[in-house]
């Protein structure tokens, strides 16, 4: 089988070296990719939004799956294109999309749908959530405690652009719960958590995500089914009826409160940088599941080794505020030496040189016997890393590997 994997971030990596295990898989391709997934397949210099030039490269590699990662081309319709072509496609319709493009609709959807979420708000006041209603790659929101908090997020919130939601602040544990899904089915990964704020102790502005690690401790396979039962599948009920069945990976951002599980969003995609901890779990084959999905017919399971992973991202000195670029990245193989793996999230070669392009550059994942051995290898790992500039939380984990998890 030869698959197509589209984007080039730390998630798109992990997939990459996922699926090249498979041996159901002949050829790997991506676009654009990255310097560590060159590594397993070939890179095409097209973009992840360019549908047709994708089309194009499709039929030009006799492409039997596309693997799509990130959400701004599935927002704007490349599935369908791809689809339309008849290139089998993992991801959403464009109409499905919209669960993670508008955060207004998921709120219809989830309200529709029964599932529980936070109450909407018609004025702004603390303690609140500002949310920006589109694509903001993870820094549209934005959580108020206080009334210079609340006026800080509307400003940021306005220079995004775009309609802005107002929600209840929530307390409770976070967690994020990947689904792959063929339009009816649903089929739960393991859950994980991630630690969105740039600084230590959940401090400074929200992020793509500093770090995430699994399996979270209290969901087991029980729970996991009890929130799939809850969450998903009433969502991809509701699709279906509206005439936009979800195809692809969904992934639902919840809050654990005192009076149940809550929904904070959905993506419309693999998250970054979950993904980087959620997939080394994974014991099997992931290539059937993808392609199940992508043509409605997913059968299986996923099962999850009793190892733990830990992810630690890597970003430049000035995220989430700048990228960096051009700055030369040492001893990445001394840190897979350690046998950690290192994704790649903003890299690309000068010649012989590995240098940051992006703002996440970098996401090293480690396994253990339990969260607190993984966390220890992974940073690790990290210390063998550096490039100007280099910043990193040194906290991820940390309460999950000391035996409780965060508040």
């Amino acid at each position: 089988m030869k698959v197509l994997i589209v984007g080039s971030g730390a998630r798109e990596h992990a997939l990459a070296w996922k699926l090249a295990a498979s041996p159901e898989l002949d050829e790997l391709h991506a676009a654009p990719g990255n310097p560590g997934i060159a590594a397993l397949g070939q890179c095409h210099p097209v973009r992840a939004e360019d549908g047709e030039g994708l089309l194009s490269l499709c039929r030009e590699l006799a492409i039997d799956l596309v693997v799509v990662g990130p959400e701004a081309p599935l927002v704007v319709g490349l599935v369908d294109t791809l689809r339309r072509g008849g290139v089998a496609t993992f991801g959403p319709t464009r109409a499905a999309a919209r669960i993670e493009g508008s955060k207004s609709f998921a709120k219809d959807v989830l309200e529709a749908a029964g599932v529980p979420t936070a109450r909407r708000l018609s004025v702004a006041r603390p303690p609140c959530v500002v949310k920006v209603d589109g694509l903001a790659a993870g820094k549209g929101v934005f959580v108020c405690r206080t009334q210079d908090e609340l006026e800080a997020g509307l400003r940021a919130a306005s220079e995004l652009g775009g309609d802005l939601l107002l929600e209840e602040l929530l307390a409770g544990e976070e967690v994020s719960l990947f689904a792959i899904s063929d339009g009816e089915r649903a089929l739960a990964l393991a859950p994980a958590q991630d630690f969105k704020r740039v600084g230590e102790n959940d401090t400074g502005p929200n992020t793509g995500g500093m770090g995430a690690y699994s399996p979270v401790p209290g969901l087991g396979d029980p729970e996991t089914e009890e929130l799939l039962e809850t969450v998903h599948r009433p969502v991809l009920a509701e699709l279906a009826r509206r005439d936009a069945p979800f195809t692809g990976l969904l992934y639902a951002g919840l809050m654990l409160t005192e009076d149940g599980p809550r929904v904070l969003e959905f993506n419309c995609r693999f998250g970054d940088p979950e993904t980087a901890a959620i997939v080394p779990r994974i014991e099997g084959d992931l290539l059937p599941l993808l392609l199940g999905a992508a043509t409605g017919e997913l059968v299986g399971e996923a099962s999850f080794g009793e190892d733990a992973a830990v992810t630690v991202v890597l970003a430049g000195g000035d995220y989430p505020a700048r990228s960096d670029s051009g700055t030369p990245i040492d001893g990445v193989r001394e840190a897979e030496a350690t046998g950690a793996l290192v994704f790649h999230a903003g890299t690309a070669r000068h010649g012989d040189q590995l240098v940051t392009n992006g703002g996440r550059v970098l996401a090293v994942t480690a396994t253990g016997g339990e969260v607190g051995a993984a966390r220890t290898r992974a940073y690790d790992a990290v210390s063998r890393i550096s490039f100007a500039g280099m910043r990193y939380r040194r906290d991820i984990a940390l309460a999950a590997g000391e035996g409780h998890v965060r508040a």
